[in-house]
């Protein structure tokens, strides 16, 4: 059971823009930090910045694959939060071709 702390240190992850909408893209489904570059046009920095955020915050969890590092939503996520992010608008990541962005 989440204390009412951990709970704002969360939603406060979900106050920025960026962070939210990279909630919304993972929602859709796993992607590559290249991938989450690509779309949101952000440097790679940046980008780990973020990710790292939601990681120790238990938003999503990665899984490394040779050099790539794969984000996707925690099944651990609490559901007040899959609860939140249901209500984020529908985000056209099929329409992005990943695999030719993660080059070595």
């Amino acid at each position: 059971m989440d204390t009412i702390e951990s709970m704002a240190e969360r939603y406060k992850l979900l106050s920025d823009k960026s962070r939210l909408t990279i909630l919304g893209l993972l929602k859709e489904k796993e992607l590559c930090v290249c991938d989450i570059v690509e779309i949101m046009k952000m440097s790679q920095p940046n980008v780990s910045q973020h990710m790292r955020k939601l990681k120790t915050g238990g938003l999503v969890k990665e899984t490394k694959s040779g050099h790539w590092v794969h984000y996707s939503l925690s099944p651990d996520c609490p559901p007040y939060i899959l609860s939140a992010l249901e209500h984020i608008p529908a985000m056209k990541v099929d329409s992005f071709t990943q695999t030719n962005q993660c080059k070595i």
